[in-house]
């Protein structure tokens, strides 16, 4: 609650001094907490590129990648206030502070991933985009990133949900995924994605979790060589822009970043089946053990973190479930 309000403080002056300016001319910054040449940071410098062309030059974009401009939550905040333009947010950095993108953080709410992009390409991702537009957030939501599926590395192999039990694991800073963890016999343990390697090098976490580009391009293959195939997370992101700064734009500037960012969402698409395919070999070849398992004692276990956050979002859920 403090992170929102302090969030909130900070944004509104500035919103308030900001609207109804218009604006014609703009340069804006887009932030990336992956390093450039990943596919999240490719489609948006694409988007870019496009809307530079579309708009005559009246809209350009500068990508700050690998982090340059502080941790995703530090960018959130700099978005919020307009200090950035625009990023590519992790839900579970959202979920704090919108909660009704925890419907799509919650562990196996997705069959598979083909079942998460036609979630995503489909009425309700354009609800949960909107739900983050119509919040205090300061932020609009304009289209989604592939995330892929985020699966389990550690140090000591996991072949079963019983050689899980006490490891620490490293989750995003979300309430939810921490007690996901918890759930499956973990302890899970909240931390910058900038943090993870020295961690893994100490100590001080076991393991952590994610897609394998994000495994490979952040280096953490070198402190953990097993790869559990658990699927507990897929995880679409949105790529949002300040409401400050859409405020400033024209409506047609306005059309022309729908339409480049929708774009985007299947450019990154093709660049993330890419990429995945290509991750997954290397770390083969240095050495990393993919290691199948049977899902459903993971997928039990988390029924109460599905029960407990999922009650509000009932109906949502069997929509969801209904997506063919």
């Amino acid at each position: 609650m403090n992170f929102k309000r302090k969030l909130l403080i900070a944004a509104l002056p500035f919103a308030f001094c900001v609207s109804g300016m218009a604006q014609a001319a703009m340069s804006l910054k887009i932030a990336e907490i992956h390093p450039a040449g990943y596919p999240t940071v490719v489609a948006q410098e694409n988007m870019g590129k496009k809307i530079e062309a579309a708009t005559n030059g009246e809209l350009t974009f500068k990508m700050f990648s690998g982090g340059v401009l502080g941790s995703e939550k530090e960018v959130v905040e700099q978005v919020q206030i307009g200090a950035v333009q625009m990023t590519r947010v992790s839900l579970g950095t959202l979920g704090p502070v919108v909660p009704d993108v925890n419907v799509f953080n919650m562990p196996f709410v997705f069959r598979d991933h083909d079942h998460m992009r036609k979630v995503i390409d489909g009425e309700i991702g354009q609800e949960i985009l909107d739900k983050i537009t119509n919040s205090e957030f300061n932020m609009v939501g304009l289209a989604w990133m592939d995330g892929g599926v985020r699966n389990l590395y550690t140090k000591e192999p996991v072949r079963s949900l019983e050689d899980l039990k006490g490891m620490k694991i490293r989750v995003m800073g979300n309430p939810m995924f921490i007690e996901t963890f918890n759930a499956l016999g973990a302890n899970g343990i909240a931390m910058d994605t900038g943090e993870i390697f020295s961690a893994l090098q100490t100590g001080v976490v076991d393991g952590a979790e994610n897609n394998p580009p994000t495994m490979l391009e952040h280096n953490h293959f070198r402190n953990a060589k097993y790869y559990t195939l658990t699927g507990h997370l897929i995880l679409p992101e949105p790529i949002v822009i300040s409401k400050a700064t859409w405020n400033k734009l024209t409506p047609e500037q306005q059309e022309i970043v729908k339409k480049y960012a929708k774009e985007a969402q299947f450019d990154e698409r093709r660049l993330w089946d890419e990429k995945s395919a290509t991750s997954e070999a290397k770390l083969k070849e240095a050495g990393v053990e993919f290691i199948e398992v049977d899902k459903k004692p993971f997928f039990d276990a988390t029924a109460p973190i599905r029960e407990k956050y999922g009650a509000p979002y009932a109906d949502l859920i069997k929509r969801i479930e209904a997506v063919q």
